[in-house]
């Protein structure tokens, strides 16, 4: 249609269809594009009689595709696919096709806003085209089919309906990871296997052997992921730090330190320098069996080696010496943080406070406090449950309430555990009309009720001989079909 009409008419057409292109994509960088501005904008687009180019309408989808959530546009990828199928349905003479790069984006787009199951049917329209798909849209298709848990015809279709040479290692990943994430690490080691025997682009490289490691050892086979592991080094192969860091992580959490360490000395001899996440490993695994000489020697070790702990591992030993009654060296390494340019964290401060509680020290816990806006951290529930729970020790409700009154100012919302601690307090106190006052705070709150919180006022109620009191208690209970529910741990009682 385009080559009847006059050039100048034809460039004020093709102006006219590239200002709304750029409307389009100045909407979408500003964060005010909404999905009924784009469909108005995306069909007053097909109505032009000559149309932006493919390679535009492609930079388009490519700018959805990645564009950031915003209040006006909280999933570009989702609005990706919609503008495409209107392109699709309009099927007129001056709408170019699309190539393969732009269904490449499409199926992306599925997977990526959560619609796997338009993927398929693009790739279906792509075949129809006669174009040729290629690894990145079979690798995005598969995506697509493992996330709706087809992740068996993913794989009968890499195997037995693709040519040889179409598949690579990324594709052969997207399965072997589907597989793992679904708790099938032995399926995903056959299909290694597989991979390896093909030799070539086929040949598994150490991504595809890290996500079967890892995928044992989430499933608990810690023995299957290290003998996978001396095989890959059998072979002549190098692992990363990726992958000798999911080994050292596993063997630390199993408590096999011995192992741990002789893995850690196969890394340093393969030239792969340990980072700080391995060296936090090891820290955290010697703490949870008490060996503070191997915390020790590793600290030097690591800093010998140029290598500063960073603030997860200060905060796993400042926990370590809290636990064990070291309060005094633990004070030590919290303030020499602040001098070795380390910043303290809201852990840090609630790692410290409560070793400040269990032995009582009240005056330190406030100094503690006081040093938390220096540091620009804002106190949260776990904060304020341990500064809770410290004072109600003591029968200091006076305390206890002006910190319940500080929690609501800052926005910080009670825990059933924060009621449980409060409740508590009043109950061993005698003060049981406090105790059904918090209680019914709670319930307007909406803080979830357990069975906890109504025992401990129930038992309350008997000590104190108020069995009226107890029994109206009990039947509030079975009315409101509370059962026994595990407590989250919004901070230690």
């Amino acid at each position: 249609m385009s080559s009847v009409l006059p050039r100048s008419s034809s460039s004020s057409f093709s102006s006219i269809a590239n200002q709304l292109l750029n409307e389009f994509k100045d909407h979408l960088v500003s964060g005010t594009l909404q999905p009924e501005l784009a469909h108005q904008l995306f069909d007053e687009m097909l109505r032009q009689p000559v149309p932006v180019t493919t390679r535009a309408l492609n930079g388009l989808f490519v700018a959805l595709a990645r564009a950031p959530p915003s209040t006006a546009c909280p999933d570009g990828p989702a609005l990706a696919i919609a503008p495409f199928r209107r392109l699709a349905r309009a099927r007129r003479s001056w709408v170019r096709a699309p190539g393969d790069y732009t269904y490449n984006i499409l199926i992306q787009c599925c997977h990526s806003a959560r619609r796997p199951d338009l993927g398929p049917a693009f790739f279906g329209c792509l075949l129809k085209t006669g174009i040729t798909a290629d690894v990145v849209t079979i690798s995005s298709l598969f995506k697509c089919l493992c996330d709706m848990k087809r992740t068996e015809e993913a794989l009968d279709m890499l195997l037995n309906r693709l040519p040889d040479g179409l598949p690579d290692v990324i594709s052969y990943s997207v399965i072997l990871k589907s597989f793992c994430d679904n708790g099938r690490s032995q399926r995903a080691l056959d299909l290694l296997r597989m991979m390896a025997k093909k030799g070539a682009d086929h040949s598994p490289d150490m991504v595809a052997y890290n996500t079967v490691i890892d995928g044992f050892f989430k499933e608990g086979e810690v023995s299957k992921a290290c003998d996978l592991f001396h095989e890959i080094i059998q072979q002549g192969a190098v692992p990363t730090a990726v992958t000798y860091g999911s080994i050292i992580d596993a063997l630390c959490k199993a408590r096999a330190m011995d192992k741990a360490e002789v893995v850690l000395r196969s890394m340093v001899h393969n030239g792969v320098r340990p980072d700080t996440v391995i060296y936090c490993s090891l820290i955290q695994g010697y703490s949870t069996l008490g060996q503070l000489k191997e915390v020790v020697r590793l600290l030097k070790l690591m800093t010998s080696q140029g290598v500063l702990p960073d603030v997860v591992i200060c905060n796993s030993l400042m926990d370590y010496l809290c636990k064990h009654g070291r309060i005094k060296e633990a004070e030590e390494f919290f303030y020499s943080m602040a001098v070795k340019g380390r910043k303290r964290t809201v852990v840090s401060y609630s790692i410290m406070l409560y070793g400040y509680a269990t032995e009582g020290s009240l005056n330190a816990m406030i100094d503690l406090c006081e040093l938390m806006p220096g540091d620009g951290v804002v106190p949260d529930v776990y904060v304020f449950n341990i500064l809770i729970n410290a004072y109600a020790k003591y029968g200091r409700m006076d305390v206890v309430m002006l910190f319940f009154e500080e929690m609501l100012k800052k926005g910080v919302n009670p825990s059933e555990v924060t009621y449980l601690i409060v409740i508590a307090a009043f109950c061993r106190m005698g003060r049981m009309d406090d105790a059904m006052d918090k209680l019914n705070e709670m319930i307007d709150m909406g803080v979830p009720e357990n069975t906890t919180v109504y025992t401990c006022m129930i038992e309350a109620y008997i000590k104190q001989g108020d069995t009226m009191k107890a029994k109206e208690l009990i039947t509030q209970m079975k009315t409101k079909n509370i059962r026994h529910c595990p407590q989250k741990s919004n901070g230690r009682i």
